[in-house]
């Protein structure tokens, strides 16, 4: 008997065809539309690195910042508070510094961070924040900011100031002055935020904890301090690091005369309250801060911002505006000063620039 044949119907083939190639379209359909949506957000396929910040964040209002850095220093001042007064600091070393000193963190530190980075990213997700401690997702917190600008602030600046969101870095100094907040020094501390616009300090807010006192200024806008009525300039009373002070005298002393004044403190913004009208009784009173070695941005933008805008002057011992872009810290030292004529004062002082590079 012939082996028993297999007859194909014509139109069973037909439509056997008809479904492959459906399914064939559909497959490659779907791939085309993945690589079209991997280009379209700039991506390559298979590419595993982060995506990056979006070409286009909007605008934001410097005014509502203002508002938000106001109550993100509160609010870390309020856990740096919380943590000293329970006398549980959990203090380690991070290393050494440039000049050999701890460079030390608490639980103080790390609490007052988490709660000011994390209302400033939620409030403002599309800018730049730059701060001293590391932020660890896992310790990530939504914080809300209910949107309510502070009369004081309102009384000021009386209608937004609209910056492209892209020109924004924040600064966040969440415990200025750890070395002081380790041996009780309460005066010394602050918490601080700055914004710059393309590099340049538009608004500054220094908060001290202990006292529960809040600076805040905004370039072209306004602020809650003032300068003081006047200054000496001739024999002028200088703020400068407790780690440094001798350092600095032995150059004042030979520019000013015998007569100069130096006042070893903590912190870079308590530094800067001492050249203002400051309601605040522990707050010491100078008419020059000089820093003569590296410093590191978050300490300084802020208090930079706010001399800034009420007519004062923050710079490099050479007189160099400071950029807050790019790298978080300066080489040149600084000098700051209110109401005096500040490139004269830079001319007057040429050999503390070479002392902070010994």
């Amino acid at each position: 008997m012939a082996p028993m044949g297999i007859r194909l119907s014509p139109l069973g083939v037909a439509v056997f065809c008809l479904l492959g190639l459906g399914v064939l379209y559909h497959l490659y359909s779907g791939f085309l539309a993945g690589r079209f949506s991997l280009f379209g957000l700039g991506g390559e396929p298979g590419g595993g690195g982060a995506a990056g910040p979006a070409a286009d964040g909007g605008t934001v209002d410097l005014r509502e910042m203002l508002a938000v850095s106001v109550l993100a220093a509160v609010r870390g001042g309020d856990e740096v508070r919380r943590v000293r007064e329970s006398n549980v600091l959990h203090e380690k070393s991070k290393g050494k510094t440039r000049e050999g000193a701890e460079d030390k963190m608490t639980s103080g530190d790390v609490l007052s961070n988490r709660k000011m980075f994390y209302l400033l990213k939620t409030s403002f997700p599309n800018v730049q924040i730059n701060t001293e401690e590391h932020v660890d997702a896992a310790d990530q917190e939504v914080i809300l900011w209910d949107h309510k600008i502070p009369e004081d602030i309102l009384k000021e600046i009386a209608t937004p100031k609209e910056v492209p969101a892209e020109s924004v870095t924040v600064w966040i100094d969440p415990l200025d002055a750890t070395q002081e907040y380790t041996e009780d020094l309460r005066k010394y501390v602050t918490t601080m935020v700055c914004v710059a616009v393309n590099g340049k300090p538009v608004l500054g807010v220094i908060h001290k904890p202990f006292s529960e006192y809040t600076a805040w200024a905004m370039v072209d806008g306004g602020s809650n301090v003032k300068a003081r009525t006047s200054y000496n300039e001739k024999t002028p009373r200088i703020v400068v690091s407790r780690s440094h002070s001798g350092m600095v005298k032995q150059v004042a002393l030979q520019t000013f005369g015998n007569q100069t004044t130096i006042i070893p403190a903590g912190g870079a913004g308590y530094k800067v309250l001492a050249l203002l009208d400051v309601p605040d009784k522990s707050q010491e009173k100078a008419d020059l801060y000089i820093h003569v070695t590296y410093i590191k941005k978050w300490d300084i933008c802020a208090g930079n911002a706010i001399l800034k805008a009420l007519g004062g002057h923050m710079t490099t011992l050479n007189g160099e505006e400071i950029s807050y872009t790019g790298s978080d810290g300066i080489e040149g030292g600084l000098l700051a000063s209110i109401r005096m004529n500040h490139q004269a004062l830079v001319r007057k002082l040429p050999d503390l620039e070479k002392t902070g590079h010994k």
